[in-house]
């Protein structure tokens, strides 16, 4: 493992104190750089090559001690990061960059001493030098470049604002936020950050969660409404009860998702981890066999030192060990900016393989706010507000966007709505319950075909209404149609995908005239209707066996058995509950076009991983016979110092490629 490639990951910042230990870091090698400099000047002036290519003559006694010991300061001082490194790799007998590093400047001193104490050849004081500073250089720049892969995490950090006013009676306390518990309530003032996840208790105003979800508008948030950490509030002020403390909350979970998705490790990273090892190995033998055939052909020492340690420096696996982690370092901060939290980063980048996704309906493709469009009585004793009585007694223990309906339907008609006792939920099938001593069920139209339940009352509805229908005692009470609303941005999600060539399915427990109505409606390849829960994985599966590449969209919950079958899972409208055991990827929004963003964004990051690694091999390819001095007699020739620096170039190229990784979401 490239040394570099753990330093890069170690500075994502689960804490401020990784960006700390990141500056510090690269005021070090900023500091190495200019000591060193200084030092090369008096090297260079002092050196009888350079003293010779001015047409000078400053040699006088001693002064091959005096360059000797500039020297051994810049060895010691500007060479200790790499030194410090090639202990390390030799330790762990992982030999990589800082070992051939070292091991290059290590013989290229103790070969220059050597012939200041008597030893016949040319020192290679001044190339030591030189080449030292350009690494320490080289160094410097790549991890300024490097930071900004994890600005972006960085400016979800710092979101949490540092203190809160904690309500307390009629009196305010300003408190760290990292003391808050549940239950403790806050307030938070016009423009003010907010300091933990919870409900709005009173008051209302809108928030700016851009940073958090990816939603660029302003959302309106009233009594009721769950606010995210972190969140900007506009003009208004109002007062939250915080649901759990700091390291619970969604923010935290982000960061925490994020950082583990930039230490997991994909097929695309095994790669190039091995791909950097063998260069390490390539290095070190071409080198070794530079050396030797140089100096059998009868050229000096001094001349096949310095092809053995410019073949090990410009072979350094820097770039090709850093061209994955700092695309991956990107990715998954600016996936996490948008909404879009990458668990699984295997399932990310196979992204570009998906064939077909598989969306759910309710809440995905639709606005997953139902209305109550129509109420129908079936027994002359009953009346509509009866129906809607009974229905929502149950609705109000089930979270489902339908119940959120019905019972906006009761309130609407000023009904009562009694206690519910020995509630059940018949996944894919309704709810049931004990309401006033009567056995009360509120079911789908599957249900009531699967019991041979019918009634002789004329039955009908519009395409797009999904029908519920109430049960008491056994006897079919009535029923109520209920309307979702197609999102906007479903249709342009269906037809982006079109465009690049992937198929959309519609899977849904929904009757087959919604179904159709919502595929026709969008211009989807197909739809699925009227199937449970486990009858999901076993359509997700069919595709599969079509060859299909499956991206199957759901809640996390009712639809986890088809999420775990899909190729990639994605858990859609999650809110704080990130941790969707079952999805590989999890959407913070319930957005179609997040999806689709997902896909080409999973796609692009792709590419740039695949541009790092295609840059990285290509240069040491070309790279290796320059330096080892094919070209020699041609009269081309690399000196360590030009090494150095294009060993230096490359990395920055392949730093600088991942920081122009870009997420378009005007999908």
């Amino acid at each position: 493992m490239v040394p570099m490639k753990a330093m890069i990951l170690e500075t994502q910042p689960m804490a401020m104190d990784g960006h700390d230990h990141h500056q510090m870091m690269i005021a070090d090698f900023r500091q190495r750089f200019y000591v060193v400099l200084g030092l090369t000047i008096p090297i260079m002036l002092l050196s009888p090559m350079i003293q010779h290519f001015l047409g000078v003559h400053w040699i006088f006694p001693l002064s091959g001690y005096g360059l000797a010991g500039l020297s051994t300061a810049v060895y010691f001082y500007g060479g200790w990061p790499f030194l410090k490194g090639l202990t390390d790799e030799v330790k762990t007998k992982t030999p990589g960059m800082m070992f051939l590093i070292g091991f290059a400047i290590t013989v290229a001193y103790v070969y220059s001493v050597a012939v200041v104490f008597g030893l016949k050849g040319e020192d290679f004081f001044w190339e030591l030098a030189t080449l030292i500073g350009i690494m320490l250089l080289g160094h410097w720049i790549e991890m300024r470049s490097v930071a900004g892969a994890s600005k972006d995490l960085e400016l979800l950090v710092r979101l949490m604002p540092a203190e809160a006013h904690r309500v307390i009676g009629n009196q305010i306390q300003e408190v760290k936020t990292d003391s808050l518990k549940e239950k403790d309530i806050i307030l938070v003032k016009p423009g003010e950050k907010v300091a933990a996840d919870g409900l709005i208790l009173e008051g209302e105003s809108y928030l700016n969660e851009s940073l958090l979800t990816g939603e660029s508008k302003p959302v309106r948030k009233i009594k009721g409404d769950k606010v995210i950490a972190g969140s900007i509030n506009g003009n208004g002020s109002f007062q939250v009860a915080v649901s759990h403390g700091a390291k619970d909350s969604y923010l935290a979970q982000v960061v925490k998702l994020v950082d583990e998705a930039q230490k997991s490790k994909s097929r695309t990273q095994l790669l190039a981890d091995t791909a950097a090892k063998w260069l390490t190995v390539i290095a070190m033998v071409a080198g070794l066999s530079a050396f030797l055939y140089w100096d059998l052909s009868g050229e000096s020492l001094s001349f096949a030192m310095a092809r053995m340690v410019t073949v090990m420096v410009i072979c350094c696996p820097h770039a090709l060990g850093l061209a994955v982690p700092l695309v991956v370092a990107r990715s998954t901060a600016l996936s996490a900016k948008h909404g879009l939290l990458i668990k699984d980063r295997t399932a990310f980048e196979n992204s570009r393989k998906i064939t077909v996704v598989v969306f759910d309906k309710t809440g995905t493709l639709t606005e997953g706010k139902f209305g109550v469009s129509k109420v129908v009585a079936l027994q002359k004793e009953l009346d509509e507000k009866e129906v809607v009585r009974l229905a929502a007694a149950l609705e109000q223990r089930s979270e489902h966007p339908i119940a959120t309906g019905i019972l906006q339907k009761a309130k609407e008609l000023s009904v009562a709505v009694p206690a519910v006792e020995n509630f059940i939920a018949m996944t894919g099938k309704g709810v049931a319950g004990t309401v006033e001593g009567k056995k009360v069920l509120v079911v789908s139209p599957g249900y009531l075909a699967e019991n041979k339940l019918y009634f002789s009352e004329g039955f009908s509805t519009a395409a797009a209404e999904t029908v519920v229908f109430v049960i008491a005692d056994g006897v079919l009470a009535g029923y109520l149609a209920l309307s979702d609303q197609i999102r906007p941005e479903s249709a342009m999600a269906v037809k982006t995908l079109k465009e690049n060539h992937l198929k959309s399915i519609l899977l849904t427990g929904d009757n087959s005239k919604v179904a159709k109505s919502v595929s026709d409606t969008l211009g989807m390849d197909s739809y699925i209707a009227e199937v449970l829960p486990q009858q999901k994985w076993e359509k997700i599966k069919e595709l599969q066996g079509k060859g299909e590449f499956v991206a199957m969209t759901g809640d996390g919950v009712n639809d986890a058995p088809a999420l775990a079958q899909a190729d990639i899972g994605i858990a859609v409208g999650s809110g704080s509950e990130v941790a969707a055991a079952t999805a590989g990827i999890v959407l913070v929004n319930s957005n179609p076009k997040d999806i689709v963003s997902l896909i080409l964004f999973g796609k692009a990051t792709y590419r740039k991983m695949i541009q790092n690694l295609v840059w990285a091999t290509g240069y040491n390819v070309i790279a290796l016979p320059l330096a080892a001095g094919v070209l020699y007699k041609q009269g081309i020739l690399l000196s360590p110092a030009a090494g150095a620096a294009l060993m230096t170039v490359s990395t920055i190229v392949v730093a600088v490629n991942a920081g122009l990784l870009k997420m378009k979401t005007n999908t």
